[in-house]
């Protein structure tokens, strides 16, 4: 059985106040009570609200992460978010295992629901293009020209992006916004959260910190 919500409580134990005050005082509770409603929802991150009004039933988690389950998936296609994601996955982690590839696109996509984040999938990815070596993802400000000459590892990774996009696939990284192959050590390691490994990916989580801390 569901709990009932502080909001739905405060409703329920205003409701006898408000069927015998005075119009005005009733007007001022209800208008008291719609300001704090909107003041919780304010303070939830993009991908709370997201959750409480998605429809049932997405997000089932019915891919499976293997080469033969995406081999057998039907030619990806869609609009500009779907070819951002997919060149992006193409670039990132192609060579990573299905798995991984999951992984790193749904980082993306914890990025697009972070308000510390812009808000598409294209934003995100191209997010401080324009400076070398100084933007999120390396292959969008390293000089060299995004050529996708593997076709068959496009259309794998193309695939992947539209199952994504599509919430298809269960959390992997918990609320991963940031990875790196294990080869690497980026300074910014040290500060954030490991949350899962993945191939030869390694996941963080943003950690807030506060004068306290």
């Amino acid at each position: 059985m569901k709990t009932l919500s502080a909001m739905t409580m405060a409703l329920l134990l205003a409701a006898p106040l408000m069927l015998f005050a005075p119009a005005a005082q009733a007007e001022a509770t209800m208008q008291s009570l719609f300001d704090r409603a909107q003041s919780a929802f304010g303070a939830l991150p993009k991908g709370r609200i997201k959750a409480l009004v998605s429809e049932p039933g997405r997000g089932a988690g019915d891919v499976q992460y293997t080469r033969a389950w995406l081999d057998a998936q039907p030619k990806a296609t869609g609009g500009e978010q779907w070819q951002c994601l997919a060149e992006a996955l193409y670039f990132e982690a192609r060579g990573e295992t299905v798995k991984g590839q999951f992984a790193v696109a749904e980082v993306i996509m914890n990025r697009v629901e972070e308000a510390r984040f812009p808000d598409t999938p294209c934003d995100v990815i191209n997010q401080g293009t324009g400076r070398k070596y100084q933007c999120q993802f390396t292959y969008t400000c390293d000089g060299r020209e995004e050529v996708i000459a593997e076709k068959t590892a496009f259309e794998r990774v193309a695939k992947v992006a539209r199952a994504v996009l599509d919430e298809r696939s269960e959390e992997l990284t918990k609320g991963a916004t940031h990875y790196h192959t294990t080869s690497v050590r980026p300074s910014w390691a040290k500060v954030y959260t490991k949350t899962v490994k993945i191939g030869v990916h390694q996941f963080y989580r943003h950690t807030v910190r506060t004068a306290s801390n």
